[in-house]
């Protein structure tokens, strides 16, 4: 193991060693390191204060409440450039379920080691010496492949309730079990994560849903009660059954397309959506009077409101909300063969961003794997990606066209105003529907037509361009509820 340490790392323990102190690597790294891997990050934990440590290191700095001292190094690696070095603690009461209400240092490691989350994380290893301390068997439990609390799992989560998470983040990263009675204590104390951040709580989910096995994780979560607590509306899809196309209810489905999509190493975005893009389902559930099936229309409406209240809820950064928010809106587009013309392309294109098109295609194959049809991409899917690399040679925006407000100013013969992007915007609505028809002749007579045209009638024709998603929308799902005979 001491060969797999990095010299500025070591650099750092055997200096403390030199001025008479006590110096392990603790948590993740030995972790790793008895797991062969690679640790992404290195923690030095010593019997030195912060005072003494920054005596030893002059180039360092300590800016928190838990003795954390940043050692400076001259890697060129950026995860190298700053070792952190913790003196070892005792941690008092957690009032409040996350953070100790004060903190004392101790000469002893094994003060600080029972004071951590699993066994697997409350080792110590030194290097120079080649020796491990591990009071409680975590060597043991990471042969076994096994998550084991510290002592009571009960205290531990008690002390900080996002250990709860951090149990069901690390099972997905690592491949590992937990164990029945840190499970069991999970389960009981479940409810303790509601005292938790909303955004604490989504760091963890996004690393579960980045993990490789993000399903299993997320099913291990609702089975322990803490998915309430995650995302509830995902529990809705349970027993929710769907129609004969679907090998699984609800919840299944948005499992295993969300699994799909991270065994295909797709981005968090497209993770997440396939995570939510069936969301609305629950509640969107009719049974049509003449076939006695179920139908779903407009359940990428009512799940694209859905999604957005829930990222909102989680504090996510309002472009993950907004791109996600759209492929959930507009995953159903390449399922209907009906929708897809060259002209329907562009418009998709338009509404999701060119970016974004490639994502809502890959979404729509997890979509098609999530329910349990073992094909991928048969024809009719490799035509409709023929037909966006072809819609993506056409205008889509109005950036696209021949014309701009420049040109459109001089041809109105007046400054700057909302009449040039009204112009616009009816400009590209024709292009959309007939790209030949973007030539600057074409739209310089067009807009002079267009300027023309009384000025609310001209508003009307320019805004018909622009999103009225929420508006539109609820016609839409009312209009397809009537058109096939459901509430």
């Amino acid at each position: 193991m001491r060969h797999a340490v990095p010299k500025e790392v070591m650099l750092v323990l055997t200096s403390l060693e030199k001025g008479d102190f006590q110096a392990y690597l603790v948590g993740g790294c030995t972790r790793d390191l008895l797991r062969e891997t690679t640790p992404k990050d290195w923690d030095v934990t010593t019997n030195a204060t912060p005072e003494q440590i920054q005596e030893i290191f002059p180039d360092s700095f300590y800016e928190n409440d838990f003795g954390t001292v940043g050692v400076k190094t001259e890697s060129e690696d950026p995860r190298l450039k700053v070792v952190e070095v913790t003196p070892y603690r005792v941690e008092a009461q957690y009032s409040n379920s996350r953070h100790p209400d004060e903190v004392t240092f101790s000469d002893k490691i094994e003060d600080d080691l029972k004071r951590r989350d699993f066994t697997m994380n409350a080792i110590a290893y030194s290097p120079s010496k080649d020796e491990l301390i591990d009071p409680y068997s975590g060597a043991e439990a990471i042969r076994l492949k096994r998550i084991v609390a510290v002592g009571k799992a009960e205290k531990r989560f008690g002390e900080d309730a996002l250990r709860m998470m951090r149990a069901i983040r690390l099972s997905a990263e690592l491949d590992f079990a937990i164990e029945s009675e840190t499970a069991a204590a999970i389960s009981e104390h479940a409810d303790l994560l509601q005292k938790v951040s909303r955004e604490r709580v989504a760091d963890e989910l996004v690393r579960i849903i980045n993990s490789d096995t993000p399903m299993q994780a997320l099913f291990v979560a609702q089975r322990l009660g803490l998915l309430q607590h995650i995302i509830p509306e995902l529990e809705e899809g349970i027993g929710c059954d769907q129609n004969q196309a679907h090998s699984f209810d609800v919840f299944e489905h948005l499992m295993r397309s969300l699994q799909h999509a991270a065994d295909k190493k797709y981005s968090f975005e497209v993770r997440l959506a396939a995570l939510l893009h069936d969301i609305g389902k629950p509640k969107s559930r009719r049974t049509d009077e003449s076939t006695g099936e179920y139908t779903f229309y407009g359940h990428e409406v009512v799940g694209a409101r859905m999604a957005k209240k829930i990222l909102a809820d989680l504090k996510f950064s309002k472009e993950i909300a907004r791109d996600v928010e759209n492929l959930v809106r507009w995953h159903m587009f390449f399922a209907d063969p009906d929708q897809i013309t060259l002209s329907a392309v562009r418009r998709m294109i338009r509404n999701v961003g060119e970016d974004h098109i490639d994502e809502l295609l890959e979404l729509r194959t997890c979509d098609r794997i999530g329910t349990g049809r073992p094909k991928e991409q048969p024809f009719r899917f490799r035509k409709y990606k023929s037909m966006v690399d072809e819609a993506r040679r056409d205008p889509i925006s109005v950036g696209m066209l021949k014309i701009d407000g420049k040109g459109v100013i001089e041809i109105l013969g007046s400054g700057p105003g909302p009449r040039v992007g009204w112009i616009l915007h009816a400009l590209l609505e024709e292009v959309l529907d007939d790209p030949t028809l973007n030539t600057e002749e074409y739209l310089k007579e067009k807009s002079t037509e267009l300027s023309e045209l009384p000025l609310s009638e001209l508003k009307e024709l320019g805004e018909s361009g622009k999103d009225r998603r929420e508006e539109e929308d609820d016609k839409e799902v009312e209009a397809l509820r009537k058109k096939h005979h459901v509430n």
